[in-house]
């Protein structure tokens, strides 16, 4: 089993040391991290990559133990029938998974830079008609000061909710809120790495950048 020790990184840095683990084939491994932010976005990604994930908390020091999940194995004399009555069909050729649905990735507070004021209050509007839509977006990014749009008391944060009600992802830069101190007063959508961010921009099938 492979130990990932990631005591005392901030997310996104015990992610990415996660990931290389998983990137070299680690099949069992156990990642010690004594934040929940980072505990909380290591079991995402280990989940998302098909792990079973335990999570201990032992007074803040935090460990996850991951193994990968077996599918159910058919009899040996169930499978000798099937073979004995007809051979192996061939493998079909893979199918590349088509691409659905549009990203929204939101990198300011404003939309358009001349006058606060009015980006304030177009942004807002913007928000407001994407919750509105038939079919939302199936993501929307915020990053840099984005972020600050999730805040609580942000005017546009009851237009996030509306869009997670109807399936959006709404993910947030967890290395932003952490550079701006504002992690404690998001209130819509994940905290989340960049690795996420990308990994969900490039899934969708489209991408509209603010």
């Amino acid at each position: 089993m492979i130990v990932v020790n990631a005591t005392g990184r901030a997310c996104p840095e015990s992610v990415d040391m996660t990931k290389a683990a998983l990137d070299k084939g680690a099949e069992e491994l156990e990642v010690l991290v004594d934040n929940p932010e980072a505990a909380t976005n290591v079991k995402r990604l280990l989940e998302g990559r098909g792990f079973r994930v335990l999570l201990q908390d032992d007074d803040g020091r935090l460990k996850l133990t991951a193994g990968k999940k077996t599918e159910p194995s058919v009899s040996t004399s169930r499978a000798s029938a099937s073979q004995a009555q007809a051979p192996a069909p061939a493998a079909p050729m893979p199918v590349p998974r088509p691409v659905e649905g549009m990203a929204v990735l939101i990198t300011g507070k404003t939309l358009g830079r001349n006058d606060e004021e009015l980006g304030e209050i177009l942004v807002k509007g913007f928000l407001g008609a994407l919750s509105q839509l038939d079919v939302p977006p199936r993501t929307v990014a915020l990053i840099n000061e984005g972020v600050k749009l999730a805040l609580f008391d942000s005017s546009s944060c009851d237009h996030l909710k509306n869009l997670e009600r109807k399936g959006t992802n709404i993910l947030v830069c967890g290395t932003c809120v952490n550079h701006f101190g504002i992690t404690d007063s998001v209130g819509a959508g994940v905290i989340s790495t960049m690795f996420e961010i990308v990994e969900a921009l490039n899934g969708s099938g489209r991408i509209l950048s603010l």
